[in-house]
C-alpha cells in the first residue's frame, strides 16, 4: 500500500469518526452521516489496498 494512499484512508476514518461524534453531540443528522460516510471511505479504501497488497504478493510468488 502506497504511503499516500495509506494516510488519506486514515485521515478519512479519523475526520469521519469526528464529524459523526460532532453531529451526535450536536443532533445535526445531516453531520453524523457525513462523518459515517467518510468514515466508510477511509474504511473501504483501507480494505482495497490491502487487496492490491494481497495480489501483488501472489503475482510475486507465481514469478518466483
Amino acid at each position: 500500500m502506497g504511503i499516500a494512499d495509506k494516510f488519506e484512508n486514515a485521515k478519512d476514518q479519523v475526520v469521519g469518526k469526528v464529524k459523526e461524534a460532532a453531529g451526535d453531540a450536536t443532533n445535526d443528522e445531516k453531520l453524523q452521516t457525513e462523518g459515517a460516510a467518510q468514515k466508510f471511505d477511509g474504511q473501504v479504501g483501507e480494505k482495497v489496498e490491502q487487496g492490491k497488497d494481497k495480489l501483488n504478493d501472489v503475482v510475486d510468488d507465481l514469478k518466483n
